[in-house]
């Protein structure tokens, strides 16, 4: 499942999505590779836009990439922010870009960053809105921001700490190092690296179609909540008593009976 890079793109980037076929599966391309897909907040309000639609659509799947080689994404474009005020810093900047990224995480459908080449600052932070982050051997991660006198703004101070714990967190955004990939697949900052990304990036989509949906997005949720410190226990609860009474569920449990692979239809 690889996303072509559009041609005659314009100078500020731009933001597309493109859907599999059978509309399960949906890509959200990033594409500014002359400045290695650096953000603006044009590009954010882009994406936002087609968060919106996925949100409510039929789709199974989100994956999340961008184009070129050299990066993931270097985060926000330092020439946009540093041109703005600290009134509109505070306003603007750092709010669209907190609220569009929520939004990314937000999503019911399961979502997969792919990363090839720089993840740093707001590049990082974008794929920490994921779910789940595939990498390229040569994918590297860093929070680089108090080099420029500023902190990480997009939620990377969060996200990455529930992720990796504070002391590694502090590592990199103290010290502004780099996590290559295999230092990022042992802290579980990425959950897998591979060298063919295009063929590991199916194989996960794949998988993920192989559970039913709404179960899926509920226990998405569920864990969400269980992060930001929810009890289980009153959660499971309830999202085991909604889902016995899905389609899906009875398909689950007659696919179980006879052997036989389940049919899914999110209902």
């Amino acid at each position: 499942m690889t996303a072509a890079c559009p041609s005659g793109l314009p100078a500020s980037g731009s933001v597309t999505v493109t859907e599999t076929a059978d509309g399960q599966v949906a890509t959200i391309l990033i594409s500014r590779p002359d400045k290695l897909n650096a953000l603006t907040l044009e590009m954010l309000a882009e994406l936002e836009s087609h968060l919106d639609e996925l949100a409510s659509g039929a789709v199974r799947v989100v994956v999340v990439r961008t184009a070129g080689s050299k990066a993931f994404c270097v985060g926000a474009d330092i020439e946009a922010f540093s041109r703005l005020s600290a009134t509109d810093m505070w306003r603007r900047w750092i709010a669209e870009g907190h609220r569009v990224f929520d939004r990314l995480a937000r999503l019911p459908q399961p979502t997969v960053a792919v990363v090839d080449g720089l993840a740093v600052g707001g590049g990082l932070e974008l794929a920490l809105a994921c779910d789940l982050r595939l990498a390229t051997p040569e994918a590297t991660f860093g929070l680089p921001e108090t080099g420029l006198g500023t902190i990480p703004g997009w939620g990377g101070t969060e996200r990455l700490t529930t992720l990796v714990g504070p002391a590694r967190a502090k590592e990199l955004i103290l010290t502004r190092r780099r996590a290559d990939a295999s230092t990022a697949l042992g802290w579980g900052l990425v959950n897998a690296v591979a060298a063919d990304i295009d063929a590991e990036t199916d194989r996960w989509v794949h998988e993920l179609l192989g559970s039913a949906p709404i179960a899926q997005q509920v226990a998405k949720q569920l864990v969400d909540a269980a992060a930001a410190g929810a009890p289980s226990a009153v959660l499971e609860a309830l999202g085991s008593g909604f889902t016995a009474y899905t389609d899906d569920f009875a398909a689950g449990v007659q696919a179980f009976r006879t052997k036989s692979r389940p049919e899914f239809r999110g209902r």
